[in-house]
């Protein structure tokens, strides 16, 4: 099924098709971005994940987005008007590209930086970054055609690592890695 939850073991590939897409979005519309961030689980060295390549595009106002998208739609990415999220703009490939999440945030917003510190977080905890990777592979196999239990069957675990990813970032003075718009 085209939209079947299937977990892969972690792709030595996968930030080489990030940093791929991020020059052509940068080399399309570098002019109205903040930074392009590398993020979900494929941005995590040693998680199983989905084989989707999830991008954070920030951007300083998130309601003026037009030259973003028109860049965004001639490298062949689709603005999703469907997405219930008001925190992004939402945008997938078209028929025939790379599976790919675009989620353009307003630069500093919270949104924004939950999804920069759930992966560093992740980056640096090696036994949070197991548990959540049993817990995707069980929901996987529970949810196998069912993508929205399979992201709900996530919540807990989600919570939980960001409580923890909170503490850390007050223990250490984390701040997010630096943006990789400039390579």
């Amino acid at each position: 099924m085209k939209d079947s939850v299937i977990i892969e073991p972690y792709n030595d590939e996968w930030p080489m098709m990030f940093d791929a897409l991020r020059i052509k979005i940068i080399n399309q519309i570098g002019c109205s971005i903040v930074s392009i961030d590398h993020i979900g689980s494929t941005a995590i060295f040693g998680l199983a994940a989905k084989p989707i390549i999830d991008l954070q595009i920030s951007i300083m106002d998130i309601n003026n987005i037009d030259e973003v998208k028109e860049g965004l739609n001639a490298l062949g990415f689709v603005h999703r008007l469907d997405n219930p999220d008001l925190t992004k703009r939402y945008f997938r490939e078209t028929e025939g590209m790379r599976r790919t999440h675009i989620h353009v945030r307003e630069s500093g917003s919270w949104s924004e930086q939950f999804s920069l510190l759930f992966r560093d977080y992740l980056r640096e905890h090696e036994n949070e970054r197991k548990e959540y990777e049993k817990i995707k592979y069980e929901l996987a196999n529970q949810y196998r055609n069912q993508r929205e239990r399979y992201v709900e069957g996530k919540t807990e675990i989600v919570w939980d690592i960001i409580k923890k990813a909170n503490r850390w970032s007050q223990e250490c003075g984390w701040r997010p890695s630096k943006s990789s718009i400039f390579g």
